[in-house]
């Protein structure tokens, strides 16, 4: 059996942890029973963990209970850098697997219910777990206007580091801002007409990441200058974003890769559709 599913950015600004864009990345995964165990990846990753430590393998094998079965995983979604690629890889898997319901699967292995919601559905999602109702995703309006400047640095970052700097408490001032901004983005992103810059502000995660990377703090402000009407961390980082048109996006990848050459940080700049599909299997 075959799946694909596409890669997500997941906060964008506010939503921590709880909203997430699809985005036109993608994860490829074959899985075919047989005699014996094998796997083959192409891609970003390849040849990283081509064995049974392998997501795609630990979650095919959750399901099937075994693995006697061929593999192959092929990707171009950067590892560690925010695009949720351990969520794709997990829901794409089940999927492949034939999981009853790959979502959940994937919720189970990669614990971001917002990135696996993404990957499964397409567009933007809110997503959450809960003891009572289990893991409840929903899509949201996203207005067609909108594309993403993601500029994705070859430093990578786990989320477990990122996680590390952020504080156990909160103020309830700051809480109550990310409440309002969420709400905010939520409709600006619904309709572009009705998008307000602030509305991307975060402070629940952003500035405690920005340590991390020097060079992130300039180049959201860039992306801004340059003419996205937002500018955000994508997940825990290292890739940003920057929230634009067909009328703003050429401009704004240019200034970001000029950026990068200025500074010297490797890396790449993609203009992303936002994959409105999801996860797909034959």
């Amino acid at each position: 059996m075959f799946a694909r599913a596409p890669a997500s950015s997941a906060n964008l600004g506010p939503g921590f942890d709880t909203i997430a864009v699809a985005l036109t990345l993608y994860v490829e995964v074959s899985l075919e029973l047989a005699d014996r165990f094998s796997i083959v990846s192409d891609g970003t990753g390849a040849g990283q963990f081509d064995d049974e430590r392998h997501l795609g393998v630990r979650v095919a094998k959750s399901v099937l209970g075994h693995t006697n079965f061929a593999m192959r995983v092929t990707s171009s979604i950067p590892l560690s850098r925010g695009l949720g690629s351990s969520a794709a890889l997990a829901v794409a898997a089940a999927a492949a697997a034939n999981a009853e319901n790959p979502l959940a699967v994937g919720v189970s292995f990669d614990d971001h219910a917002e990135n696996a919601a993404a990957s499964v559905l397409g567009g933007l999602v809110v997503a959450s777990v809960s003891e009572r109702d289990g893991v409840i995703a929903r899509s949201l309006p996203f207005d067609d206007s909108w594309r993403f400047v993601a500029v994705v640095p070859d430093q990578e970052l786990a989320t477990d580091d990122a996680r590390r700097v952020l504080p156990t408490d909160v103020p309830l001032r700051d809480a109550v801002r990310n409440l309002n901004a969420l709400g905010l983005l939520i409709a600006g992103l619904a309709n572009h007409h009705e998008f307000v810059a602030s509305s991307m502000d975060d402070y629940l995660h952003q500035p405690h990441r920005m340590g991390l990377l020097p060079f992130a703090a300039p180049l959201l402000s860039l992306l801004r200058e340059s003419g996205a009407a937002g500018s955000c961390w994508s997940g825990a980082g290292s890739t940003m974003l920057g929230l634009v048109t067909n009328d703003t996006a050429s401009n704004v990848a240019a200034a970001a890769r000029e950026f990068l050459h200025e500074r010297s940080v490797p890396g790449v700049v993609h203009v992303l559709d936002v994959d409105r599909t999801g996860l797909v299997t034959r």
